[in-house]
């Protein structure tokens, strides 16, 4: 464990009664919230008493420039940063006027123009966050740090390590504040946590480490006061304060499992208590001017609580709630039919966007693992490293959550970050960041989240089952989140601008096996295709094939069959985004053809084409002649002999046979 030497005497130049109400305010509030559990008039609390020497002390030494990523507990960083009481108030009673209209509950909210970042209930799950913060206050040379704030069971978490890690290794101005108070819900620390000190494990990522105690508001101030200062000039701390959690993980839980005496030492040893005796043995507060102040304190929240209480409930509509859940998108910027194009391959498409992109945006910055000189797993940023510079285009450490987590950062400090998974396989490494932050961000408190995670990902190359995957259903089901998959070049090219051009959380596929295999002309001018509109690739007339990516290669090529073969014209519908999808489009083909047959690469259980064929069954019911028909992959993780992967898992295999069943129906 490595310390910081002290270098300013907190309590020597502040304002003793400003802080006074400052550290007793939280503790006010919480009592009148607990007296309104008695009294059954709100449901649930999470309790931060014994802990506020911790918030305000760290909110306090803080410049209010700097982002602040609190927790449950942290009361007294909200209203230390001075924080719209009523706002909050409507928020910690669930009424009309909070931050989140309803949306999620008590500090589950940011607002960014007090630079504060909300939490979600997943530990240690804004430490990356906080590192992606960091990046974008490195990236603009300003004068910042940014402190997120985790418990001591969420050290546990990989968020915990991968946050430390990175902060580490590119030096970013981060504070890891852990409260360390005793327990998780029920199981004490030290059951959860091998070493007495949680900030031993800065060692490992050659930080410093440093203890503190976590009930001494003056101790607090002058430690984070410090870490500051070597954040901005010498990279991230890690603070560990020790302290103690008096009451239950939430008050429904109680504390029986507390031991009664471990509960009483620490109340011999409340921050308030100490603070208190520091300031009047020193004469600079009499007990009469503390005690005014806290009577001063209760008849403010006690009248700001009844006010709160009294506000309505929170309503609204389903299109009010649908509308919340994406911030407005780009508009498409569509090039003229006469514009100039090139012969070009898919991957080089991909590439001439992030290229164009990249040059018009200093604020466009791509992350991923062995992206800079090596290029990439598929050399898609070949060459970009030299021309941009590595504080644009930056290898990651293996860290899938950390890296999306460090997106979101930079996102909400306003950047456009593009965060390449090395296979889409591997962003089950990454699901938490992606479909519980990424993914309800917007919905909760309104802060757009521009990241772009891009995602090489399918079969047919012969790489087994842990590089051939097609996973897009998974983050289809997750609200607040778009998923593209182009299937030519100059889709791919369109589609991914209009990606980098939108406020939302993008996952765009990319298919291996399209990297090289297929050409097409594609407008050297940079344009966006619009997001939620399908494309006809092929007109027809006797069945309609709804389908994406690999799967209208595969279309057109039955098609061709068809029509040589029988006579008959299928229409391929390439939906190119399955988050929004184009519905209306669908229909309009189903009209025409009255046969339906969707198709896609991924397994049929629980597949998008499961989803398409719910929705057409369900509203376009009398236009078919004939059973919907779905054809995908085999329910089998993707073999790696081809034979297997071919003739037994793939979806293209079953193709012909599902047709022509459909066709003779």
């Amino acid at each position: 464990m490595s310390t910081i030497d002290p270098s300013v005497d907190a309590s020597a130049d502040v304002d003793l009664r400003t802080l006074t109400r400052a550290l007793l305010e939280p503790r006010v509030i919480e009592e009148k919230m607990l007296t309104l559990l008695r009294q059954g008039r709100i449901s649930k609390w999470f309790s931060g008493i014994g802990q506020e020497a911790i918030a305000v002390g760290t909110a306090w030494a803080l410049d209010n420039s700097d982002d602040l990523l609190p927790m449950h507990r942290n009361l007294g960083v909200w209203t230390t940063r001075g924080v719209d009481r009523e706002r909050l108030f409507c928020q910690l009673m669930g009424k009309e006027g909070g931050f989140t209209n309803g949306r999620d509950r008590t500090f589950h909210f940011g607002v960014p123009e007090k630079n504060l970042v909300g939490m979600i209930s997943h530990m240690a799950a804004m430490l990356p966050v906080a590192c992606g913060l960091g990046q974008a206050i490195r990236y603009r040379e300003e004068d910042r740090v940014a402190c997120a704030f985790c418990g001591d069971g969420g050290t546990r978490e990989g968020d915990f390590h991968e946050a430390l890690n990175l902060a580490s290794v590119w030096d970013l101005p981060v504070i890891f504040l852990v409260e360390n108070n005793g327990y998780g819900l029920s199981t004490p620390t030290d059951e959860a946590v091998a070493p007495d000190d949680i900030a031993d494990a800065a060692a490992g990522y050659d930080v410093p480490g440093i203890v503190v105690d976590g009930n001494d508001l003056f101790a607090v101030i002058d430690a984070v006061r410090d870490a500051r200062t070597h954040a901005q000039n010498e990279g991230p701390v890690l603070l560990e304060m020790k302290t103690f959690r008096v009451r239950g993980h939430e008050e429904a839980s109680g504390t029986a499992y507390v031991p009664d005496e471990l509960i009483e030492e620490w109340k011999a040893n409340d921050p308030i208590d100490r603070f208190r005796t520091v300031v009047q043995d020193e004469g600079e507060l009499d007990p009469e001017e503390v005690e005014a102040i806290r009577t001063e304190l209760e008849t403010e929240v006690d009248a700001l609580a009844e006010w709160a209480l009294d506000q309505p409930e929170v309503t609204s509509t389903p299109e009010e709630e649908r509308a919340a859940v994406f911030a407005p998108g780009p508009d498409a910027v569509s090039t003229t039919p006469d514009a100039d194009t090139a012969e070009a391959r898919f991957i080089d498409a991909i590439q001439d966007a992030l290229w164009e992109a990249m040059q018009a945006d200093d604020d466009v910055i791509l992350m991923g693992q062995d992206i800079a000189e090596y290029g990439g797993a598929f050399k898609v940023t070949d060459g970009f490293v030299e021309e941009f510079g590595r504080e644009r285009v930056r290898n990651t450490p293996i860290i899938e959550d950390g890296a999306i987590g460090a997106g979101l950062g930079l996102a909400i400090e306003g950047l456009r970050p593009v965060v390449e998974m090395q296979y889409a396989d591997f962003i089950s490494c990454g699901f938490n960041q992606t479909v519980n932050n990424l993914a309800t961000t917007h919905y909760r408190w309104g802060q757009p989240v521009n990241v772009t995670i891009r995602a090489p990902f399918g079969g047919g190359i012969g790489a087994g089952p842990f590089h051939s995957q097609s996973r897009e259903a998974w983050f289809a089901h997750t609200p607040g989140l778009k998923v593209v998959i182009p299937a030519t070049p100059r889709d791919a090219k369109g589609l991914l601008h209009t990606a980098l051009a939108d406020p939302n959380p993008v996952l765009f596929f990319e298919h291996k096996k399209l990297y090289r295999s297929i050409r097409g002309e594609v407008p050297t001018d940079s344009y966006r295709v619009p997001f939620g509109e399908a494309r006809v690739a092929r007109e027809g007339t006797d069945v309609t094939i709804v389908t994406y990516g690999v799967g209208v290669h595969w279309a057109l090529a039955e098609a061709e069959h068809q029509a040589e073969a029988n006579g008959v014209e299928l229409e391929v519908v390439d939906l190119r985004t399955l988050i929004p999808w184009d519905r209306e489009m669908v229909h309009e083909s189903l009209q025409k053809t009255n046969r339906l047959l969707v198709l896609h690469e991924a397994t049929r259980t629980a597949g998008f084409g499961a989803e398409v064929a719910a929705e057409l069954g369900e509203t376009a019911f009398e236009w078919l002649d004939a059973p919907i028909t779905r054809v995908a992959a085999e329910d089998l993780p993707v073999p790696n002999a081809k034979p297997l992967e071919d003739e037994i898992y793939s979806a293209k295999a079953r193709l012909r046979p599902k047709m022509n069943e459909l066709l003779t129906f």
